[in-house]
């Protein structure tokens, strides 16, 4: 069994994509690719690679919140980045990296789903010991 998380205070389109899924027993979570929407589905940081990091590391943490996790739960992301230059690098990772830093790869992409996002990461977590992503 999956359970599907769409948790409160996080803009989605639950009809196309799930925020979170939840495989039983795996101990672990999926995140989809987050991208740099407010709680009304305005974008945040438009033409600002840095902003827009910020951004998605804000809506992770709420979704690692509705799992009862943190972000040294990451284990694994995946960043893709439009129009990627070497020296955004530490501005991206800096906003999105609690510490230790997850496993990652940074992908430079030509396009998103829609030309304003410029960031879209998406993650594996580890789940804590007794948790099964179901706070709220």
């Amino acid at each position: 069994m999956i359970h599907r998380i769409e948790p409160d205070g996080v803009f989605g389109l639950p009809e196309l994509v799930s925020q979170v899924s939840v495989p039983a027993g795996l101990g672990l979570a999926f995140i989809s690719g987050q991208v740099a929407w407010d709680e009304e589905g305005r974008v945040v940081g438009e033409g600002d690679h840095t902003a827009q990091a910020a951004q998605v590391a804000r809506r992770i943490d709420r979704l690692l919140d509705a799992l009862g996790a943190q972000r040294q739960d990451i284990v694994k992301e995946t960043v893709y980045v439009v129009d990627h230059e070497p020296h955004l690098v530490p501005g991206i990772l800096g906003a999105l990296h609690g510490s230790p830093p997850p496993s990652s790869t940074l992908v430079g992409v030509a396009k998103l789903f829609a030309p304003e996002f410029l960031i879209e990461v998406e993650c594996v977590v580890a789940l804590p010991d007794g948790k099964q992503g179901f706070q709220r």
